[in-house]
């Protein structure tokens, strides 16, 4: 049954799934509220996900045609968790086949995606439900435990005393959504850096639409995707399939409350999925992993007819906005008008900001490949789109090692002949 606004409360097993039938429906310009799960360290000591992440189901949007778009509008975003903890990580050799964010194996019985039981705290809590051998697939190399105040406004890190306490009591502390079968990373208790304070801006690490083909959710992006060629579980794929991405796994921290973004319909329905909510994040998500938390979030979809994208487009809010690329003020138009006038210039463009997402294996790849997408999307050159970005925008780091933005001012010509020009007059007016 299609409905106006769906409630979202279910997960998947780790894989986005096209040939799986979508459990929720919702009509067009309707809403989605899910619940979702704190994201990667949490599935990634949980072997039975085969995904790196526990994302939502994927939602149906009544009208969405293969070669449309999902205009995506976050109208809220409220993470839940009381405490996470993160670092960077350090794969075990001998407990994977392969990827260790996809295909856990058990070094005993040779299980792979077991069931896993908790014993204890540490990082060698985590055990086979099977054998009981010790099996998580990755610990930390340098990492933290840290609570967040009642207002959300900040977060501190925790000594060894009280990250065992957390440690303890982990799916309260975090608020684990009751459907979601992650191990919860304060089980490790670690407490590497102490007394840290960092400030709070939740966003979204995952939000997209289904891809062509089953795919692990942290893998369907231009760089974590360059896991899955040739590689020896059942999940491999070509160079060349891997154009079957959505490149819904972004960790852009301008993907915020208040941000549009508009994604690729390449199954029937979309399938518009979330997750990996983070508390806070620098651009470039440095270490490989940020404070994952679990959260409320509130979605507006609106379907584009006919609007072909390979991959997302972005409209940050405008103080998340390179300086280049804010729109400018009646003020500075009028000057402009007056200079060009001065020179014999018959009229200025009127423009307005819009981000291109790219992805590759490395950074160099995914700037070229934001330029080719926003390039081909307006019927350009590559030349064009590099003169815009460096005069009127910038390319942004959103995570190391392949996923970047392409921001620009577009003329609104550029954006009415597209069909865009009124959602994103309406996000910046």
């Amino acid at each position: 049954m299609v409905k106006q606004t769906v409630y979202v409360n279910t997960f998947t097993d780790g894989v986005l799934d096209p040939n799986e039938k979508m459990e929720y429906a919702v009509k067009d310009g309707g809403y989605i509220v899910a619940n979702t799960t704190p994201g990667c360290w949490g599935p990634m000591i949980t072997p039975a996900l085969k995904g790196g992440h526990e994302v939502t189901k994927p939602v149906y949007v009544e009208g969405a045609e293969v070669g449309d778009a999902i205009a995506i509008k976050i109208e809220t975003i409220r993470f839940t968790s009381i405490v996470t903890a993160s670092g960077n990580d350090k794969p075990v050799e001998g407990r994977f086949l392969g990827d260790p964010f996809v295909a856990a194996q058990c070094p005993n019985c040779e299980t792979v995606n077991p069931e896993t039981v908790i014993k204890g705290i540490g990082e060698k809590a985590i055990h086979c439900k099977n054998c009981d051998a010790e099996i998580t697939p990755f610990t930390f190399t340098h990492a933290y435990t840290m609570v967040f105040n009642d207002e959300k406004t900040l977060g501190v890190t925790l000594h060894k005393e009280a990250a065992e306490k957390v440690a303890q009591d982990g799916r309260t502390y975090m608020c684990t959504p009751e459907n979601s079968i992650q191990n919860p990373i304060v089980t490790f208790a670690p407490h590497d850096m102490v007394g840290t304070i960092a400030r709070i801006r939740p966003f979204l690490g995952q939000l997209g639409t289904m891809p062509v083909r089953p795919m692990p959710d942290s893998h369907n992006a231009g760089d974590f995707g360059q896991a899955l060629i040739e590689a020896p579980h059942e999940f491999g794929i070509t160079k060349e399939q891997l154009a079957d991405r959505t490149d819904g796994h972004m960790d852009i921290n301008r993907v915020r409350e208040g941000a549009v973004v508009i994604c690729p319909v390449k199954v029937p329905g979309g399938g518009v999925y979330l997750g990996d909510m983070h508390a806070m994040q620098g651009d470039g998500e440095i270490a490989g992993h940020t404070t994952d938390v679990a959260g409320i979030v509130t979605l507006k979809v609106d379907v584009i007819k006919n609007l072909q994208i390979e991959g997302p487009i972005l409209l940050p809010v405008e103080e998340d906005l390179p300086y280049l690329a804010k729109p400018f003020s009646r003020e500075e138009k009028e000057k402009a008008k007056k200079l060009a006038k001065q020179w014999g210039v018959a009229e200025i463009e009127e423009s307005l900001p819009i981000s291109f997402i790219g992805t590759g294996a490395n950074l160099n790849e995914a700037t070229t490949n934001g330029m080719e997408r926003a390039a081909k999307f307006f019927d350009i050159s590559v030349p064009e789109v590099m003169n815009r970005a460096t005069i009127t925008g910038s390319i942004e780091i959103g995570r190391h090692p392949g996923v970047v933005t392409v921001t620009f001012l577009a003329p609104e010509k550029y954006l009415m002949k597209k069909g865009i020009l009124e959602i994103v007059k309406e996000q910046y007016s």
